[in-house]
């Protein structure tokens, strides 16, 4: 439905977006995830048509995007902070779109009504922003922005401001309404857990480029860059040359088993990366694994995080292990991977 295609964007000396191209499907939830000042950000507001490219092409079924100024875009944008008018109630927020396109009175409130019923805000209508809880307030912007069905939603940030629990609560709320209203949701976030939560593909930003497009569970199984393994989750890397389908040699700690996610030369530059969950503890007298000895236990519940430290290696290695921990800091221990959890990659990639 979305083809993003050779876009740039410059800023001075700063090149905010560097050659990117994306497609992005009908119906489809899909996030733009990288740090701060990776580019995502610009690459929204060139979509919604307040900032414009340097150079590339942005088509909505076919159609120039570009060529058509903000306010005739099929494309609604939901604000980082809501930007909800404090003296409206909850009904005319939602109308206000509607009014401004001079609507019959009754299609306005026949619609308004069914957008608050499907947030679930239809007993709050008379209300106004600052007599709502924060959760109550993103719901609010959502349902303005669906309200006049947009063919695209563009959402910034839309779950910072959110403390925890209520933030895990409108993920699942955010999942629901994309389903329910069938309009396709492109979601700008840093948060790695709101993006695999929410998305059916992200698109991993830095420095302006795309570093992979993939399904939540393939990016974070098979990572295809070493930005990609260390910024998408925990990881434990490791550094070496590709020794061929066993795994890659490191000074260190020799032979490291890994599996190749392409054909490596041998003694090509690589890099090993290995989950938390995907490692195994032993005793110090297993018969394999690299030696360590523990430093510290967290427990959060329902997992816990070993850190185990290694000699030769300058980070501690991080173990999660499901419920309370069964060792204590200062035991000796040997930590160790099969080869098919852990997976190899070039380090130019």
């Amino acid at each position: 439905m979305l083809r993003i295609d050779g876009i740039t964007r410059r800023f001075g000396e700063v090149t905010a977006l560097d050659d990117v191209s994306l497609e992005i499907g009908q119906g489809e939830f899909f996030a733009l995830l990288g740090p701060s000042g990776c580019g995502k950000t610009t690459l929204l507001r060139i979509i919604a048509g307040f900032e414009t490219p340097d150079r590339g092409t942005v088509t909505l079924d076919g159609d120039d995007l570009l060529a058509k100024p903000p306010n005739r875009r099929p494309i609604s944008l939901m604000f980082q902070s809501y930007a909800l008018f404090p003296h409206m109630t909850v009904a005319k927020n939602v109308a206000y779109g509607l009014e401004r396109e001079k609507l019959p009175r009754q299609e306005v409130k026949q619609r308004v009504g069914e957008v608050l019923e499907t947030v679930g805000l239809s007993a709050h209508a008379g209300r106004r922003p600052a007599q709502l809880s924060g959760g109550q307030r993103q719901r609010v912007a959502l349902a303005r922005s669906i309200v006049k069905r947009p063919r695209l939603l563009l959402l910034d940030e839309p779950l910072s401001a959110l403390d925890k629990k209520v933030r895990a609560d409108m993920q699942l709320e955010l999942k629901r309404l994309q389903h329910e209203v069938g309009i396709t949701f492109v979601v700008v976030t840093h948060d790695q857990e709101e993006a695999m939560s929410l998305a059916d593909r992200i698109a991993v930003f830095d420095n302006g480029r795309v570093r992979q497009v993939d399904e939540p569970v393939a990016l974070y199984e098979r990572p295809r860059s070493p930005f990609v393994a260390d910024f998408v989750g925990a990881n434990n890397l490791f550094h070496g040359t590709a020794g061929g389908l066993d795994g890659i040699k490191s000074d260190e700690f020799g032979m490291l088993a890994g599996t190749p996610l392409e054909d490596l030369e041998a003694g090509a530059p690589a890099l090993l990366a290995v989950r938390p969950e995907k490692i195994e503890l032993a005793g110090e007298s297993a018969n394999r694994g690299l030696k360590g000895s523990v430093l510290d236990v967290s427990f959060y519940g329902g997992v816990s995080h070993i850190s185990v430290e290694v000699p030769g290696r300058d980070k501690p290695v991080l173990v999660a292990v499901q419920g309370a921990g069964s060792v204590e800091a200062g035991a000796k221990v040997r930590v160790r991977w099969k080869a098919e959890d852990a997976v190899i990659m070039a380090v130019d990639a």
